[in-house]
């Protein structure tokens, strides 16, 4: 028994692992297990969740180029008729959700609701598959789905952190926006307490889409792991009824973190009086 949970015990964390390389004494390493990774520092990349989000990026912009180039006037069809009902999907909602004006709220919701959604799709594919094609290339580590690396989710809700930040203070100011941070919601009289909301309130946010993301998709992948070590007769019986119900945490993440980033882009637009 103490075999068999070692032996399970390693397979949760190869496949909780990251690729991570960084630089060693003027060559690149890539590490073995999770205390060589650390001991690399800051300065180490996570290979896999940096080049699968590229790549997952590349295939968004590649397809919906692809339908614009070919895209046909009268009744569309195939993948212009999804492209077509995906953007104005994304339209309606930010039009419910978004009362400024700005070019850049609609394409950046598409934009962000599109590469997550494929982001989190990768945790789909059989959890063995990948790490063994790794293997056989040399890859001792690789995790296909880049959303279960909370580098990745903190990396785009500091993006849209300062997004927030930017358009707060050229809708309202620079004076405007050190206002609402320091005179809200109790006034001049308050200054500490108000500083204090605003500041956690304003952190709370990036700190919100980051979380949320990672650790719906962390315990999805967790739990598929789980399910690949019984014995393969329930591995089929537990993992289609899963992957089934996983097809709508995927979907509804990706929006989760859509409508969130848009909700806070709008109130960075509206202006207190």
């Amino acid at each position: 028994m103490t075999s068999e949970a070692l032996t399970s015990t390693e397979y949760i964390r190869h496949h909780l692992q990251n690729l991570t390389c960084g630089m060693q004494e003027g060559h690149i390493h890539c590490a073995h297990d999770a205390a060589e990774a650390k001991a690399m520092g800051f300065w180490a990349i996570n290979v896999d969740t940096l080049g699968m989000s590229l790549l997952l990026g590349l295939c968004f912009l590649f397809l919906f180029r692809s339908v614009a180039k070919k895209a046909a006037t009268g009744v569309p069809a195939g993948a212009q008729n999804f492209v077509e009902w995906a953007i104005e999907f994304i339209d309606n909602s930010v039009r419910g959700s978004f009362t400024g004006r700005s070019a850049l709220v609609a394409p950046l919701a598409l934009t962000i609701f599109f590469w997550i959604f494929l982001m989190n799709l990768m945790d789909l594919i059989p959890v063995d598959y990948v790490p063994q094609l790794a293997g056989a290339m040399g890859l001792g580590h690789f995790k296909v789905v880049p959303s279960t690396d909370p580098n990745a989710t903190i990396g785009m809700a500091i993006g849209v952190f300062f997004l927030v930040i930017f358009y707060s203070i050229k809708i309202k100011g620079l004076g405007g926006f050190i206002g609402e941070l320091t005179l809200q919601p109790f006034g001049k009289f308050g200054l500490p307490a108000n500083i204090f909301l605003e500041v956690v309130n304003l952190i709370a946010k990036p700190v919100s889409l980051a979380l949320r993301l990672f650790g719906n998709m962390y315990a999805g992948e967790m739990i598929f792991i789980l399910i690949a070590l019984l014995p393969f007769y329930l591995q089929w019986t537990l993992s289609l009824p899963w992957a089934i119900f996983h097809i709508l945490i995927v979907t509804l993440q990706a929006f989760i973190f859509m409508t969130l980033t848009i909700v806070y882009l709008d109130m960075a637009h509206q202006e207190h009086h």
